[in-house]
C-alpha cells in the first residue's frame, strides 16, 4: 500500500482515496474508464439524517447524474452494483430497483443478475408483512466483463454425490470447489448485536461486499462508492487487496471509515467471516467466530493513516 488520501482533490497514487464531500465533486475529477468496480448503497430518500427527502422524480434525477458520472469512470470490462431496498410513501412501497432500472438501460449497461439480499431482521410492519430483503442490481458496461466465479462459491449441499449411471458413473457430480452462490444471498444485516455495528443507521456487512470484490476485480482494481458511509465497501476492497475510493459529506461517517481502516491495518478489525453460517437455534454449535482481517498479506506494511513507516502489530486483544 503506498498510502491514503483525505482531502477534496483526488491523488491516483494513492491506494486508498476517502473523499471529504459531495460524491459528484469526486467523480468529475476521477479520469474515464478508471474504475473496475462501482458498488454501493445510495440514500432511499426515506428522510434519513444523511438525506433530504425529496420528490420521487427530484430523486430520481438526482440519482441519474451520479450514474452517468459512475458509468463515464467504469472500465470497460468492469460492472456496477446498485444496492436498494424500497422507497416508502403513505404506506405504499416504491421498489427503487425497479424505477432505477431504466436509467442504467437507457446508458447502455447490461443487467447480469438482481440479487436479492435476505436477512431475519429489521423493521416489524403492523399493515403489511416485514420487509425483510433488498436488491442489488449488478450491471455489466459490455458483453467482456470481469467475473471470477470460483472465487466466491460456497459449499455443496451434497459434497460427496456422485453420478450414479452414465459416463462419468462413480465420478463427483458437484464442482469440487464448490456451487454457485445463486442471486438469493442469506446474509445478516447489521444490527445493534452484529460486531460489525457502527453509529450509522443503515451499514451494509463487509461480506456482502466482498463476494462482489471478489468476483467481479482482481487485485490491484479500483472499487469506487460515490455514497461510502462509515467505509464498509474500502475496507472489503483493501482487505483482498483492491485499491478504493469513495464519497462522504457527513464528517462523523468519515472519521469512523478512517478508523476502521486504520484497525485493519493494524489487524485489529474484526467482521463477520463470510463462511459463518446463518444462526441455526437448532445446531447452536455449528458457527464460526468474528475474525481479525489486516490489510496486506506482509505483517509488516506502510500505514495507510499514518506516515510512511513499518510498525509492529502486537498482541491482539480481544
Amino acid at each position: 500500500m503506498t498510502g491514503i488520501a483525505i482531502s477534496h482533490q483526488f491523488d491516483p497514487t494513492a491506494d486508498c482515496v476517502l473523499f471529504q464531500g459531495d460524491c459528484l465533486d469526486l467523480l468529475a475529477q476521477i479520469p474515464d474508464e478508471f474504475v473496475q468496480l462501482v458498488v454501493t448503497s445510495p440514500p432511499y430518500n426515506l428522510g434519513k439524517p444523511y438525506e433530504s427527502q425529496l420528490e420521487l422524480n427530484e430523486y430520481l434525477r438526482e440519482q441519474r447524474q451520479v450514474i452517468e458520472e459512475c458509468v463515464r469512470a467504469l472500465n470497460r470490462t468492469g460492472s456496477i452494483c446498485w444496492q436498494v431496498g424500497n422507497y416508502v410513501e403513505n404506506g405504499e412501497i416504491i421498489p427503487l430497483d425497479i424505477v432505477l432500472y431504466p436509467i442504467f438501460a437507457s446508458l447502455g449497461l447490461h443487467l447480469r443478475n438482481r440479487i436479492v439480499w435476505h436477512f431475519g431482521h429489521g423493521l416489524h410492519a403492523s399493515r403489511r408483512f416485514s420487509g425483510r430483503y433488498e436488491v442489488i442490481l449488478w450491471f455489466t458496461k459490455g458483453n467482456d466483463y470481469t467475473f471470477d466465479l470460483d472465487a466466491v462459491r460456497v459449499p455443496q449441499k451434497y459434497p460427496h454425490k456422485k453420478y450414479f449411471k452414465g459416463p462419468k458413473k462413480g465420478q463427483l457430480s458437484g464442482h469440487p470447489l464448490g456451487k454457485n452462490p445463486g442471486d438469493i444471498w442469506e446474509i445478516p444485516n447489521v444490527k445493534a448485536n452484529h460486531v460489525e455495528k457502527t453509529i450509522h443507521p443503515c451499514q451494509f456487512p463487509v461480506e456482502l461486499i466482498e463476494r462482489l470484490v471478489l468476483a467481479l476485480t482482481q487485485e490491484g482494481d479500483w472499487v469506487l462508492d460515490p455514497f461510502m458511509g462509515v467505509g464498509t465497501t474500502a475496507v472489503a476492497a483493501l482487505i483482498h487487496q483492491r485499491r478504493a475510493i469513495g464519497a462522504e459529506i457527513i464528517p462523523e461517517y468519515m472519521q469512523i471509515a478512517r478508523e476502521r481502516i486504520a484497525l485493519a491495518e493494524k489487524g485489529q478489525l474484526r467482521i463477520r467471516p463470510m463462511q459463518r453460517p446463518v444462526y441455526d437455534p437448532d445446531t447452536p454449535r455449528t458457527t464460526v467466530p468474528p475474525q481479525f482481517v489486516q490489510i496486506g498479506a506482509a505483517p509488516l506494511q506502510p500505514a495507510l493513516l499514518e506516515e510512511r513507516h513499518a510498525y509492529d502489530v502486537g498482541e491482539r486483544q480481544e
